[in-house]
C-alpha cells in the first residue's frame, strides 16, 4: 500500500465538490481551520455552481477533480460534502499522474466511491470529516484530521457496549458508507475485504434497507475472511408502519453473529458530530475488551 506524503506547513489543500452543490460562504470554517494549521487553500471551480442538485455537470465535476489530481502543487484534496454524484464521474477520471504522485483524498459518505476505487489502486485515503461539517464537529474530530494529515499517531479509546464481541484483530482498514459499498458491488470500484478490518456506517435509511444491504454484502463474501467489523454511526434510521423488528445495530449483529471476528458498535465515525479520522488502507490494531475498545493505527513513516 502506498501512502501519500504527510502534509507540512506551507502545503496546499484543494477543496472540491464531487457531488451535491456547495456554496462559497459555507467554506469559511474549513478554510480558517486549514490556515490555522499553516496550510494554503485552493477552492475548486465546483464550489458555487448549481446544476440541479449537483455542483455542476458530470463533465465539469470530473474536470475540476482531475485538475486537482494532476496539479503537483496540490498535496491533498478535501471533498466539500457528500450527497450523491461521485459515482457518476469516477469512470471519467484518469489516475495516471495521481498514481505517480499520490496525495491525500479526504472525505466520507459519498466519497466512499473514491476511497474504494483508489484503494484498489493500492493507495491509502482518509475517511474523515468534510467542510460542510467543520462548524459543528467535535474538537476530537478536527484534531484527528490534523493528526492524520500531518502523520501523527492515531489512537482512539471508547467505552465498549454490550453488543460488541471481544477480541483482538490486526489488518488494513477499509470500508465507508454501507449504501455506497453496496452500490459498488460488481464494479471495478468494489473493495476486497479479505484479511482486513471492515468499517461501515450509514445515514437516513429504512431499516429493511440496512438488512438488504447487509445480506447482499454477506452473499458476496464480504464477511467471510475479514479480521474484524467496526460499525460507526447508524444515524437517523427509519422504520415502516409495520416495524421491521430490529434496529440497525440488531440487524448488523444478526449477520455478524454467524462469524467469529471481533465486532465493535458505535465507533465515533460517520454522520456524527464526533467523526474521527480513519486511514483507509493502513494497518490498524483493534482491541475489543469488555469495558473499552481501542483502535490504533501504525505511526506514519517520515
Amino acid at each position: 500500500m502506498i501512502f501519500p506524503p504527510n502534509l507540512k506547513k506551507g502545503d496546499t489543500v484543494a477543496i472540491v465538490a464531487t457531488a451535491r452543490s456547495f456554496q462559497p460562504e459555507d467554506l469559511q470554517p474549513a478554510i480558517d481551520t486549514l490556515r490555522g494549521w499553516g496550510l494554503h487553500v485552493v477552492p475548486g471551480k465546483t464550489i458555487g455552481p448549481e446544476y440541479h442538485q449537483l455542483s455542476g455537470t458530470d463533465k465539469a465535476r470530473a474536470r475540476d477533480l482531475q485538475n486537482m489530481l494532476d496539479n503537483p502543487a496540490i498535496k491533498a484534496i478535501w471533498a466539500a460534502r457528500g450527497g450523491y454524484g461521485t459515482v457518476k464521474i469516477v469512470d471519467m477520471l484518469d489516475f495516471t499522474r495521481f498514481r505517480q504522485k499520490p496525495k491525500w483524498i479526504i472525505g466520507y459518505s459519498d466519497v466512499t466511491v473514491l476511497h474504494s476505487h483508489i484503494h484498489n489502486l493500492g493507495i491509502a485515503t482518509l475517511h474523515a470529516t468534510m467542510p460542510i461539517n467543520v462548524k459543528k464537529n467535535s474538537e476530537e474530530t478536527i484534531q484527528s484530521l490534523k493528526k492524520a494529515l500531518f502523520g501523527e499517531k492515531l489512537q482512539y479509546t471508547i467505552p465498549s457496549r454490550v453488543q460488541n464481541r471481544t477480541g483482538i484483530a490486526e489488518g488494513k482498514m477499509v470500508g465507508g458508507n454501507l449504501s455506497i459499498l453496496y452500490s459498488l458491488l460488481g464494479s471495478p470500484s468494489a473493495i476486497k475485504t479479505d484479511g482486513k478490518i471492515l468499517f461501515i456506517e450509514d445515514l437516513d435509511e429504512y431499516l429493511y434497507h440496512i438488512d438488504r444491504m447487509m445480506m447482499n454484502l454477506k452473499r458476496n463474501g464480504y464477511f467471510d475472511n475479514i479480521k474484524a467489523l467496526v460499525v460507526g454511526g447508524m444515524t437517523r434510521m427509519h422504520d415502516n408502519s409495520i416495524p421491521w423488528g430490529k434496529d440497525a445495530i440488531g440487524i448488523v449483529k444478526e449477520i455478524a453473529d454467524k462469524y467469529n471476528f471481533p465486532v465493535c458498535f458505535d465507533f465515533p465515525a460517520g454522520h456524527l458530530q464526533d467523526n474521527r479520522a480513519l486511514v483507509l488502507g493502513k494497518e490498524a490494531k483493534l482491541t475489543v475488551a469488555r469495558d473499552s475498545v481501542t483502535l490504533e493505527f501504525e505511526k506514519a513513516k517520515k
